[in-house]
């Protein structure tokens, strides 16, 4: 990867991560200041979350398909074994496709408390 790409995907984990340090309540006073800063801290918390479920839906897919790709060109390189692959290339899909659906569900209970 380029190094743009790198800084671009860190930067990416880092709002995903933070974005919900900037959504705490303020102790100041009731008032059009601290409401605009509430606003802008529970919108920048619902970003993170969302990207970091989007991030999770990524990885998942990404997992899937090589698990695929490789299972499939291992069964072009020996169709007689193709019994013996099948099994486990279902189960590890659906281990990566349950983790990756506990990390949106964990990433979208993080909005609810914004």
């Amino acid at each position: 990867m380029t190094r743009t790409v790198k800084l671009a995907t860190i930067g990416l984990v880092l709002m995903a991560t933070c974005g919900s340090a900037f959504a705490q309540p303020e102790q100041a006073p009731a008032g059009a200041v601290s409401e605009v800063k509430s606003d802008i801290g529970r919108g920048l918390g619902i970003l993170g979350a969302c990207i970091g479920a989007g991030l999770a839906v990524v990885g998942g897919a990404i997992g899937i398909a090589r698990i695929g790709g490789n299972t499939v060109e291992a069964i072009a390189r020996q169709p007689e074994a193709s019994g013996a692959m099948f099994a486990p290339m279902i189960i590890t899909a659906a281990m990566i496709e349950g983790i990756a659906l506990f990390a949106v569900v964990v990433g979208m209970l993080g909005v609810g408390k914004f």
